[in-house]
Formats: C-alpha cells, sequence, structure tokens
C-alpha cells in the first residue's frame, strides 16, 4: 500500500502563465484582476480544512520550514541548504521532500484533487524529523510531531481514500467533534432532508455532537447574520430519532470568509460596469453573511456580464470531494480572454442549436428556448482550488441554467501546457507521432463540445410548481429508448442533483463526453476549429477525430488507476465516466472496434490500445449514441432507477479489465503541477505581476508570498 500511495517522482511543473494578457489590460482592469485573484486565494486554507483534518497543518508546516531554511541564505536554492550542513539530507531526499511540498500545495492538501487518493512523502519519515530537528525550531519539531502520522499513515487502508468516516475513509466536510462521535450517510440524508433547502449546503459542514444533536457550520464572516436564507435555526431531525435536532451555526470559516469579502469590495470599486458591481455586491453579501441565495442572485448577474475582459467565477462551487455530493468545494478563477480564440467557440455557439438538433433525442427533451451562452477561451491568472479543469460550464444552480442561462470556457493556457519527451503508455508506436502531434487539438474540440453542447443540452421535465409543468402532461414526450411515454419526472423542489444523489455529478460528466464522441464526428463542426480535409497544418479532420476517439479509449484505460478494487469506489467522477465510455468501444456488436492487445506474460507490459479507425462511425459513435441516448433520456425524465441502474452496470469494472489495473500503476505518469502568479499592489499604485520558477521551490515560494 505504501508504495502505491508514494508521492509523484519528477512531475513536470508548469508556469500557469497569462502575463502578455495581463499586461494588455488598464490600470483599472489590472486592479480589479488583482482584489479578485486575493479573494480567491485568501480561500486556500478553506479548501485545505474541506480536504482532511490535518492539511491545513501541514499546509503551516510546509511554509514555516521553507522560511526557517530559506531566511539566512536567501536566494540560494534551497536544494543546495538541504544537502549542507546542519541539514546534510542525500540530493535523494532532499528531490524528494522538496517533491511532496509541491505535490501537496498543488492539490491544497494530502489526498490528490483528481482521485481522492492519499499520497505520502518518499523521503522516509526519520529524514524528514531530522531536516525539521536541523532547523533548531521547536515549534517547528512540534508542529511535525503532531502530523507525523497524519502525512505517512496508510492503515486501515480505507483512509487513503477520501469518502464517508462511517466507511474508514477521510473528508473534511464532516468534522469529528470533541465527542468523537462519527457521522453516518444515514444522518446526513436525514439532516438534508430536515433542513428541505431553507439553507442550501454548498457553503456547509455538518459536525455530530452527540447521538441526537448535530450542527450545521455556515461559512460566513459574520456569526449572527443580518441576511438570512430562512428563519429558522433549529430543525427537528426525525430521519434520525425523534429527539435529534440539527442547528444552524454562522461563522464557519469566519477570518478567511471577512478576507474574501473584503477584497471583493475593493474589486468593485474597479467594475466595468453595473452588471459587475451588482455581482460583487451579492458575492460580498454572500460571503458575509452565508447566504447562497445572495450567491445564486451573483450568478444571475455573472451570466448577464457577456464578453468582459477579465472573467471570474468565485465562491463554493463543485461537489465532486463531498462524500454526499452535495457540499461545494472554494474555488476562484480569473483570467483574460484569449479574442482569437474565442473567435472560434463563438462559432460553435452560433451553430448549437444545429449540433443540437443532431443529438439522438427528439425536441421535446430539449430547451423550450435555447438561449446562447457565452462561451471564451480564456488565460488563466488564478485558479484558487484543489486542481484547475480544462473547461468550464457553470453555474451548477439548475433554475438559473433553465431560466436564464449559463456560460463555457476554455482555459487555453491549461489546455496548451505540455511537457517536452512525455511518455504515452498504451498508445501503439506506429500511431504515436499522429497521436502527440494531434492531442492537444483532438483535445481542444473535446473541451469545446462537452462544455458548451455536452453540458449545454438538456431539458429537465420538471412539474414546477402544484399542477404546473414544462411538458405537456397529458401527452408526455416519447422516450426513443422504448417507444412509449415517459412516466417519471421532477416533483416541485426536486432538482437533478437531488434526485440523483452521488451519481449526478460523475453521470453528467459522462453524459457531456459522450455528446463530444457523438459530435466529433461532424466535419462542419471540426471546421470551426480548423480541422478539415485538407488542413494539414492544422490537422485534417478524420485525423482529428480518430485521436479523439483515441484518447477517450486510452482516458478509459488508465482510469483504472482512480478505482479501488477493495472497496469497488472510483475516486474520480471524470475517469468513471471514461470508462464507462471505453467499456462501450470494447463491447459494442462484434467487439472489433476497441481491443486490449499483449503478449502471453502475466505482468501485461507490453499492453496496447487497437483501435479500428474504419469502424469510427459504424461502431464508435454508434456505441457512443445509444449510451448517450439513455443517460440523457433517465437524466431528463427523472427516471433515477434506471439511470442509477445503467450507470453503476456500465462503470462496474469486470474481471477482464481490472486485471490490467496493476499494469496501468506501474505505468502512470505524473500529472501536472501548475504554479501560478502572484499580484502585488505597490507604492505607486502599480500592479507587478509576479512569477516564479517552474520547479518545486518556485511552487512553494508562490505559496509563502501569498500566504496571510
Amino acid at each position: 500500500m505504501a508504495t502505491q500511495l508514494y508521492a509523484d517522482s519528477k512531475a513536470p511543473v508548469s508556469a500557469l502563465s497569462a502575463k502578455l494578457h495581463f499586461e494588455k489590460l488598464t490600470e483599472t482592469e489590472k486592479l480589479y484582476a488583482h482584489y479578485f485573484s486575493k479573494a480567491a486565494h485568501y480561500g486556500t486554507r478553506i479548501v485545505l480544512r474541506q480536504v482532511s483534518p490535518a492539511s491545513e497543518q501541514v499546509f503551516d508546516l510546509i511554509l514555516t520550514f521553507y522560511r526557517a531554511v530559506t531566511a539566512s541564505s536567501p536566494g540560494t536554492p534551497i536544494a543546495d541548504i538541504l544537502t549542507a550542513a546542519p541539514f546534510s539530507l542525500s540530493e535523494e531526499d532532499s528531490t524528494y521532500l522538496l517533491e511532496y511540498f509541491s505535490q501537496f500545495l498543488s492539490n491544497l492538501g494530502n489526498y490528490k484533487s483528481f482521485g481522492d487518493v492519499k499520497f505520502i512523502p518518499r523521503i522516509s519519515s526519520t529524514s524528514f524529523a531530522a531536516a525539521i530537528a536541523a532547523t533548531g525550531d521547536e515549534g517547528l519539531k512540534t508542529a511535525f510531531n503532531v502530523v507525523e502520522a497524519a502525512i505517512y499513515d496508510t492503515e486501515p487502508s480505507a483512509s487513503a481514500l477520501l469518502g464517508y468516516p462511517e466507511s474508514g475513509h477521510v473528508t473534511g466536510y464532516y468534522p469529528l467533534s470533541s465527542s468523537g462521535d462519527v457521522i453516518a450517510k444515514s444522518d446526513i440524508e436525514a439532516i438534508h432532508d430536515a433542513i428541505g433547502g431553507i439553507y442550501l449546503p454548498e457553503n456547509t459542514r455538518v459536525v455530530k455532537e452527540s447521538s441526537s444533536k448535530f450542527v450545521l457550520l455556515v461559512a460566513s464572516s459574520v456569526e449572527e447574520p443580518t441576511v438570512v436564507d430562512g428563519e429558522k435555526l433549529v430543525f427537528a431531525v426525525p430521519g434520525i430519532s425523534e429527539s435529534a435536532t440539527v442547528t444552524v451555526k454562522f461563522g464557519d470559516h469566519g477570518r478567511e470568509m471577512g478576507l474574501i469579502a473584503d477584497a471583493l469590495a475593493k474589486a468593485a470599486e474597479y467594475a466595468a460596469n453595473p452588471t459587475q458591481k451588482a455581482m460583487l455586491d451579492a458575492y460580498v453579501t454572500s460571503f458575509k453573511q452565508g447566504s447562497m441565495q445572495a450567491h445564486k442572485m451573483s450568478q444571475r448577474q455573472w451570466v448577464k456580464d457577456i464578453g468582459p475582459a477579465i472573467e471570474t467565477n468565485i465562491g463554493f462551487i463543485e461537489t465532486y470531494r463531498d462524500p454526499a455530493g452535495i457540499r461545494g468545494e472554494w474555488e476562484g478563477l480569473i483570467a483574460m480572454v484569449n479574442k482569437e480564440r474565442t473567435k472560434t467557440f463563438g462559432a460553435l455557439v452560433n451553430g448549437a442549436q444545429k449540433y443540437i438538433g443532431m443529438l439522438p433525442w427528439s425536441k421535446e427533451f430539449e430547451k423550450d428556448v435555447f438561449t446562447p451562452p457565452d462561451f471564451t477561451s480564456l488565460e488563466v491568472m488564478t485558479f484558487a482550488g484543489s486542481g484547475i479543469p480544462a473547461g468550464i460550464n457553470i453555474p451548477n444552480y439548475d433554475d438559473i441554467r433553465q431560466t436564464i442561462g449559463f456560460k463555457n470556457v476554455s482555459l487555453g493556457n491549461v489546455l496548451s501546457a505540455k511537457s517536452p519527451n512525455e511518455k504515452v503508455p498504451f498508445v501503439k508506436e506506429s500511431e504515436l507521432e499522429l497521436y502527440e502531434k494531434l492531442r492537444g487539438p483532438a483535445f481542444e474540440v473535446q473541451v469545446g463540445i462537452h462544455e458548451l453542447l455536452g453540458h449545454g443540452s438538456g431539458k429537465l421535465l420538471s412539474e414546477t410548481a402544484p399542477g404546473v409543468f414544462n411538458f405537456a402532461k397529458s401527452a408526455p414526450p416519447v422516450s426513443p429508448i422504448d417507444g412509449k411515454p415517459v412516466t417519471t419526472y421532477y416533483k416541485p423542489g426536486q432538482t437533478w442533483g437531488s434526485v440523483f444523489g452521488t451519481t449526478a455529478g460523475s453521470y453528467e460528466e459522462c453524459r457531456a463526453e459522450c455528446v463530444a464522441m457523438y459530435l466529433a464526428t461532424e466535419k462542419s463542426l471540426l471546421e470551426i476549429f480548423g480541422h478539415t480535409e485538407t488542413s494539414t497544418e492544422a490537422g485534417v479532420a478524420d485525423d482529428v477525430t480518430y485521436i479523439a476517439y483515441l484518447l477517450m479509449a486510452r482516458a478509459g484505460l488508465v482510469a483504472l488507476e482512480y478505482w479501488d478494487p477493495e472497496s469497488k469506489k472510483w475516486g474520480q467522477p471524470h475517469m468513471q465516466a471514461r470508462f464507462s465510455i471505453f467499456k462501450q468501444f470494447l463491447e459494442y456488436g462484434d467487439r472489433s472496434f476497441v481491443k486490449l492487445t499483449h503478449g502471453d506474460g502475466e505482468t501485461f507490459d507490453d499492453l496496447e490500445i487497437e483501435l479500428d479507425r474504419t469502424k469510427i462511425l459504424s461502431h464508435g459513435r454508434a456505441a457512443v449514441g445509444e449510451y448517450l441516448q439513455k443517460l440523457h433520456i433517465y437524466k431528463s425524465s427523472g427516471d433515477v432507477d434506471k439511470g442509477k441502474q445503467l450507470y453503476a452496470e456500465t462503470t462496474s469494472v469486470p474481471a477482464e479489465l481490472a486485471k490490467f489495473r496493476d499494469v496501468v500503476l506501474r505505468k502512470k505518469m505524473p500529472r501536472r503541477q501548475f504554479v501560478q502568479c502572484n499580484t502585488v499592489l505597490l507604492a505607486a499604485g502599480e500592479i507587478e505581476y509576479r512569477e516564479y520558477d517552474e520547479t518545486p521551490e518556485g511552487m512553494i515560494k508562490s505559496f509563502v508570498d501569498r500566504d496571510v
């Protein structure tokens, strides 16, 4: 177990640079971006607390150690200091220590943001402790003693995964009280039902104080808010017991929420228009008062702020890492628009209705009116959170998406990041040159379709109010799956997330990925991205489609890294989705579209993916289309029983595929780490854009400089 959990070695470290785009901003725009970036990073400690109980303490240990080690030798590389007296670490141990620090900071915790699996240092605890002792700092020695077990322990094995604490997994969303009572999954569900949506869960945590007393912690800078989403502060929880109650308590992450609100209030002074000002005012109210209704108001304004020079978003957004799938992780985005690439996405938006009309269902399962969203290519300056995606489609609030709209963004400098001589296991040698050339362009096409036409498609058949329906209740839409009218729909107050629960996140990612695969064969769509039958420089259309399908097949195979054979638990929703699509490729028809080839050895070290590009339309697209149709209809009609059953079946790992997990682990490539800039307000009122080396030390120094 320990060797499987070692921190990455020689992970690629890239600068997330947007300096050229930042320098083109006006002074007012630079100040707006600066204060917004400060607000985003002020949430760093919130993420640490959400990941695991020990993460914030380890974070402080890392930064304090770096300051102590470098204080007397500013400008000297820390690796040189650590290999000299009094530290006297070997070069290997010095490297291992800095690599652990860098990976920890990149993930904002001691669990991988992509996979939810713990990682531990390759340096021994004895050598780590000796390096701490060599600083001569007694406080550091005490701090290390407190967190040493949390850093290194790999038993019980369940503790190596994030998840429900009653199963032995780890989470920061349900912190232990002084009583040590462990909250149960059934407790969490009963509390959610009892509160009934009066207080939305995204900005909350729950503490079990006793068998009948629970506390709902709400993130806010004030403990007694004047703007509240509900009048009640104490709720009976009959789903637990007759005497059980949950009390709402404000002020969670109080210091950080205050800093965030103050920084956003400063950003509001430099807002470009009244819509941005209204958005920021709503943010400030939300983070001061703990009001998620105010956050929803901010998102309504955000969707209406079309084509800003600086794109932003902030809050408790994605719910993937909460084992219950309802509480959001803190994140903040600040980026500049890449106008040239945005033209491409604008053309995709203009054709959106046409391409959505090609999907395998009738118009009754689509929104009555399609409102073209904003879709921009961004150069990211700041992405505060545990991991950086390649594209985003938000807000996640269903009612806003259905009635006002949403935005899509493609994160260009994330997509384009690449290291020389990266190995690509499981791709045939004969395909590597084409794969290397076109995986970037193919992935850009995939992300564009996924975000706009994947997440942007679909209607939830709903009873929007008692007796009021957004479809013909007397003549319901006919399901293309069985040719019969649908019999299920969303009841008043129900949402996609509340009905499908923890399945919803990965299921929706799978649906969006299927849309991307289904439409990646459309020549007119590929032409939008510059891929035609003759575009040899940008990539011939058929080649781009082929590599897109090969990318998905490979992603599905390497997804086995994120599946735990003991618990049968998936640790990463996107990879769970890609694995299920890979299974469709393998199992469709005569099973001739995608095959896994290998020799007779038991190690499978020569395992390769063989994808027949002549069967992309007849088998690949057909397989995806059939699967996509079911995913979509079950989601649209709220058929949770069939939807969950389908997804459980398609994401189960049969023995004939589970046997390849060991070789996937042996050949896994370290995940890229991004070093982000800091902006500094100088005495003259100018903003300095400060970048850092693409090294583990550059990563550490960037966090030291921004820590407050």
